[in-house]
């Protein structure tokens, strides 16, 4: 990847992220506040300062954008006002790309990744990396901004979930439709293009669908298929528990008679 790949012609991060802390040591009041700094998993307040910040950087245009899914809880909503703002600058792809990336540097950087998600990091450290971070590897000013939103209230630990729920939103304005799939084993190629071609027909044209495998024996048999925020569950696992209620209901017993 293009951050990965500045990253190493660059400052590594674990020495970034190390020269930083010595120079912002902690203190027993730094500390409490970092610990009861509010999280997206608390508050979803923090989306509307998340805009508010963006304003000043997306106002070249003044026109709604229309958000081509909607998405909701804290991670929905932190998504939802980052596109907004690509939106407006026309840089979907490039902060998909950026957010992506440093996602995945947190992934490879045991450093970088304990410091994301360490509480009692002060704030002011964690704005201090991310805007260094930024301006290393160039980010653009969304990116940037949204970072140092996320490091000023807690929130670096929760990038990747908000990444996403972005993902999903640019995938939607493609139209591309990711379609997940729950199966014991992987599916036959026969049967991956008939459910392919299946949801083609449910979601209709304009739709491009992505299907997404996933292994899970628990499931005993049968498909989980989940796609736009619903869930069609067709597993054996499910099927059984139906039979079990059902058949631990006496008003049921006549009709297995019939």
């Amino acid at each position: 990847m293009a951050f990965a790949n500045r990253l190493r012609s660059s400052l590594p991060l674990q020495v970034l992220v190390s020269k930083i802390l010595r120079s912002e040591p902690l203190s027993a009041a730094a500390t409490q506040r970092a610990v009861v700094c509010p999280s997206l998993t608390k508050s979803n307040n923090n989306s509307d300062e998340l805009s508010r910040n963006f304003n000043s950087i997306a106002s070249k245009k003044e026109e709604k954008v229309k958000l081509p899914l909607v998405l909701f809880g804290g991670y929905g909503k932190y998504a939802s006002a980052l596109y907004i703002a690509a939106a407006k600058t026309d840089s979907l792809d490039k902060v998909e790309s950026e957010i992506l990336d440093f996602v995945q540097s947190i992934k490879k950087t045991p450093e970088l990744s304990q410091f994301t998600k360490d509480p009692t990091v002060p704030a002011r450290s964690r704005v201090k990396a991310t805007a260094e971070i930024s301006e290393k590897v160039e980010h653009s000013d969304i990116t940037k901004n949204f970072l140092a939103v996320l490091a000023e209230h807690g929130g670096l630990n929760h990038v990747e979930a908000i990444a996403k729920k972005f993902v999903e939103l640019t995938m939607a304005h493609k139209g591309i439709v990711e379609v997940n799939v729950t199966s014991v084993i992987p599916l036959p190629a026969e049967e991956e293009k008939e459910l392919k071609e299946t949801m083609q027909e449910i979601l209709g044209q304009g739709k491009t669908v992505k299907l997404e495998q996933k292994i899970d024996p628990g499931i005993l048999g049968g498909l989980v298929v989940e796609f736009q925020q619903k869930m069609v569950d067709m597993s054996i696992k499910t099927r059984a528990r139906q039979m079990e209620r059902y058949l631990q209901d006496p008003k049921h017993w006549g009709d297995l008679l019939l």
